[in-house]
């Protein structure tokens, strides 16, 4: 089961600069598990606890996970996965 995970360009020095990746899994879990073991030490930027961080978000097919099943969302064969941290501040 191929998916195609979109890399921010904070966590890609988790992944040699490469913008995407590969993955899979039957569930986000599954997934963040695989990828932790190719690209060791970006799990822990994206989950914390079993369950998503809280200034990351994550979408699958352009749908925020949250509002899906969470860190349990099933993935199926030719999905994609969007990685993006929350962004916030500026000046007042």
């Amino acid at each position: 089961m191929a998916i195609e995970v979109r890399i921010p360009t904070i966590l890609r020095q988790y992944t040699d600069g490469q913008k995407a990746v590969e993955g899979q899994g039957e569930t986000l879990a599954d997934l963040f598990t695989a990828l932790e073991s190719a690209h060791p030490g970006i799990q822990a930027r994206i989950v914390e606890n079993g369950q998503l961080r809280r200034f990351v978000n994550v979408y699958l097919n352009d749908e925020d996970v949250r509002f899906v099943d969470g860190i349990n969302t099933k993935l199926a064969d030719g999905d994609t996965v969007t990685i993006l941290p929350a962004v916030a501040g500026g000046s007042a």
